[in-house]
């Protein structure tokens, strides 16, 4: 059965983040609320690491997100989040005031993290509202 193995209700966690405001925490990416963001310093790159809480089976990965630019998302098997291997890379466009949607379709990967690697945005700062991935345990 699969379901978003990142949320925070299912055991995911925000390892890592590269910028860090009270007002924005990092952890506001895996609580499920678009209305919630992490946002970012002003400076690339940028990077989050999502760890979960056993090893998954990956089929989808939503982010939804504004401002970013380029993106890169790698998946890690080890039980610490090292030695990362690249999912995709993507380029996404400008949307002046609605936020990026961008879908990454995954042939049934295995992660027990996922690095989020924000190369350039399109303005000085961006915002990361929600990320969802859709998976299953491993077995």
């Amino acid at each position: 059965m699969s379901y978003d193995v990142a949320h925070k209700s299912s055991g995911g966690q925000v390892v890592l983040a590269t910028a860090s405001d009270p007002r924005h925490p990092p952890e506001n990416i895996i609580d499920g609320e678009k209305s919630t963001f992490w946002v970012t310093s002003g400076l690339f790159p940028q990077e989050f690491i999502i760890s979960f809480q056993s090893q998954m089976t990956i089929t989808t990965i939503q982010i939804y997100c504004f401002n970013v630019q380029s993106l890169t998302v790698e998946r890690s098997v080890k039980a610490d989040p090292v030695d990362f291997e690249v999912v995709c890379d993507r380029e996404l466009p400008f949307t002046d005031t609605q936020l990026q949607k961008e879908e990454i379709k995954v042939d049934s990967a295995s992660a027990s993290h996922l690095r989020f690697f924000i190369k350039t945005g399109h303005d000085h700062f961006v915002s990361v509202h929600s990320v969802v991935v859709q998976g299953s345990a491993v077995h």
